[in-house]
């Protein structure tokens, strides 16, 4: 079974409509919803029977800080603790200090040192990981980080996650695209963004639906 460490393992999205999503991507990508088990106010979402992401109300602290609704993803780690530590040694923020979510795990919600938000997840049984075959309909199929400065945000996750350069792309006026490994085949891709666009983001995006 692969290890998973330094690979995406979960994705959520908190939003303000929660119904709405649910009518969203079960139209677009084809996903199903369930209720969590153990009474928690949380949705999974589906493909057949297969859990692929988490569903929830942003909550009232994030809307209090103003924070937009939107999508994190999760990467495994063997101690959240210890990562959340390095993290911040690298320059990152701690946004939500190491908790457990009990039966579940263990996470924490960064920021790289550029403002791109993302998770670390160590799981109750985290040796159960088989990640899904590479463009597979309905599952999280590349990850990707729109950063002002690309070389030193792979430095961080380098530093952070170990992650490996692959190739790279010239994209012209564009600059330089990086595709990035976790010990096996590329799972994304880095970039710089535009001068006038938003800031820096880690982007999640799904193969799109079969008809």
């Amino acid at each position: 079974m692969p290890d998973p460490q330094g690979c995406f393992v979960w994705y959520e999205l908190m939003t303000t409509d929660t119904e709405g999503a649910k009518a969203f991507y079960g139209q677009v990508v084809g996903w199903g919803t369930r209720d969590a088990p153990g009474g928690l106010p949380y949705t999974l979402f589906t493909t057949g029977e297969m859990p692929v992401a988490g569903l929830m109300d942003l909550l009232e602290e994030a809307r209090a800080m103003g924070a937009p609704p939107g999508w994190i993803g999760y990467v495994a780690v063997a101690d959240v603790d210890a990562v959340a530590e390095r993290a911040k040694r690298l320059g990152g923020t701690v946004h939500v200090p190491p908790r457990d979510i009990p039966g579940v795990g263990r996470f924490a919600i960064l920021a790289d040192p550029q403002r791109a938000v993302f998770a670390l997840f160590r799981g109750a049984d985290s040796g159960k990981f088989e990640p899904p075959a590479p463009g597979a309909p309905g599952q999280i199929g590349w990850h990707e980080l729109l950063a002002a400065d690309w070389e030193r945000g792979f430095d961080f996750y380098a530093a952070l996650f170990g992650w490996q350069k692959a190739d790279a792309m010239d994209m012209g006026n564009m600059g330089t695209y990086q595709l990035f490994a976790a010990g096996g085949p590329p799972i994304g891709g880095m970039f710089n963004k535009p001068p006038n666009g938003a800031g820096p983001l880690l982007a999640l995006l799904l193969p799109r639906r079969r008809h």
